[in-house]
């Protein structure tokens, strides 16, 4: 998968996986126009690869830990607090533990449908202000860019500024909708990122880069870097002593590293910041079409706005006779039509639950997706529909 075994663990085993990662980044922060303080041309920012976002996490949390408990003492380590939306991804949850706060100290701030699932900042302040008010210490805030469920964007700048007035370190998720932002329409979503501690997106989830590859920046290279150094004799070197060299052994959890930068090096090379844009807007202009589609039929309804290239949307409750919106009994007709979808073996699609409500995602992300596969799926759906509805389609 990474075209050599090398071992990479530090700049003089092999100087060339650590200086084509750190080609490779810098590439990766320009397109996606992050600020110059994530960048290895600042004093102390830079980037990494990464397997998951999980790993990024459990860094980056370790981090945030060692910066604030040596202030005030190891002692209050119970007293420390973390924060994210009840739309965050579930692997922040088992990474907080693994750096070892107490599973009591999670807070999830609830999200609603008025906000299309989105963190607020207003929220977020009055959990942390409840919390000061009782001695706990905040310490943590993960914000994202294209949540699982519903692809739904916090405010990065807002978030931000409510956090540094409590000192917090704040990690931007963008791992499935921060390869989008390397187009300029879409760039948008990241604005306020500047605010933040560390950010990391997931090329192998939309860039065309096989698996496993998290790509995450910090502002303080020497924050992160600090609890996770190994320094023993036999790897010691006039390399390294310099100070003029990246160790990347100190920026991740093993020592071990594969040679990361080398594929996606390889797709950043084959495709160019052209043809990487050109995928990305196709994938989106096929979602959008299948978005119109679900939109015609009035037997549909789309539960969140479509931002990328997920469409989520199920059957209306009142077309199989249902008043309420968390009524059971739709959802369990809208799990049984993504069963039904899914036993065709043509097509296969997924599903969340946010506000009590069951829909189905439907989501382009593959190369050789084509119209004709989009308006194969939305042919499917509706007809499976009909049938278990027993109801013609609506003339439109």
């Amino acid at each position: 998968m990474n075209g050599f075994s090398v071992v990479g663990f530090n700049w003089e085993s092999s100087p060339a996986a650590t200086e084509l990662e750190i080609v490779v980044m810098e590439w990766l922060s320009k397109l996606l126009q992050l600020p110059k303080s994530f960048s290895f041309s600042s004093d102390s920012g830079g980037g990494v690869m990464h397997s998951t976002t999980c790993e990024a996490f459990v860094c980056t949390l370790l981090a945030a830990k060692e910066k604030i408990l040596d202030p005030i003492g190891r002692d209050k380590a119970e007293k420390l607090v973390v924060y994210c939306s009840d739309q965050t991804h579930f692997s922040f949850q088992k990474s907080v533990k693994i750096v070892g706060i107490n599973p009591k100290n999670i807070r999830h701030v609830l999200t609603s449908k008025s906000t299309n699932f989105r963190l607020t900042p207003q929220s977020l302040d009055e959990m942390i202000k409840r919390d000061v008010e009782v001695g706990l210490v905040p310490m943590y805030l993960c914000a994202t860019v294209g949540t699982t469920s519903t692809t739904a964007v916090d405010p990065l700048g807002p978030l931000s500024e409510v956090a540094s007035a409590y000192n917090m370190w704040v990690h931007v998720d963008a791992a499935y909708a921060g390869s989008a932002c390397i187009c300029p329409e879409f760039r948008h979503f990241l604005n306020g990122v500047e605010g933040a501690s560390s950010f990391s997106f997931n090329a192998h989830k939309w860039l065309l880069t096989n698996l496993a590859c998290c790509c995450l920046w910090v502002k303080d290279k020497f924050v992160l870097t600090k609890p996770l150094t190994t320094n023993s004799e036999y790897l010691k070197n006039k390399a390294t002593d310099s100070g003029h060299v990246v160790d990347y052994k100190d920026w991740q959890i093993s020592l071990t590293r594969r040679f990361q930068p080398l594929k996606l090096w390889m797709v950043l090379r084959s495709y160019g910041e052209t043809g990487l844009r050109e995928v990305i807007r196709k994938h989106v202009k096929m979602a959008k079409d299948f978005e119109e589609l679900v939109t015609l039929d009035k037997r549909f309804e789309l539960i969140v706005p479509r931002y990328f290239s997920v469409v989520c949307f199920r059957v209306c409750p009142y077309v199989i006779g249902k008043k309420y919106d968390y009524d059971p009994e739709a959802n369990e007709f809208n799990e049984k039509l993504l069963e039904s979808v899914n036993a065709t073996g043509c097509a296969y699609m997924t599903h969340s639950v946010v506000g009590g409500v069951y829909f189905i995602r439907f989501a382009v992300g593959a190369t050789l997706t084509e119209d004709r596969h989009v308006a194969m799926a939305w042919e499917l759906v509706k007809n499976q529909a009909t049938s278990m509805l027993y109801t013609p389609t609506p003339k439109l």
